[in-house]
């Protein structure tokens, strides 16, 4: 997967992370608040796999 690929899917998990845990704190869910989180971590990391993966193509184009 392309850096744009990994950090398109990086925000999408993150909203979806963050709607869980909206979602779960309103319905008293810890469950969906939880699954929220690492959704939300997920995406994080996908986008720091997309930033890694552009710094390295940069480097080595230099």
């Amino acid at each position: 997967m392309g850096s744009a690929a990994d950090k398109a899917k990086g925000l999408a998990n993150e909203a979806v992370g963050n709607v869980k845990q909206g979602v779960g704190k309103m319905t008293g869910s810890r469950k969906l608040e939880a699954e929220g989180k690492v959704q939300e971590l997920k995406g994080e990391g996908q986008q720091a796999m997309g930033k890694a993966k552009e710094a390295v193509k940069k480097a080595a184009n230099l």
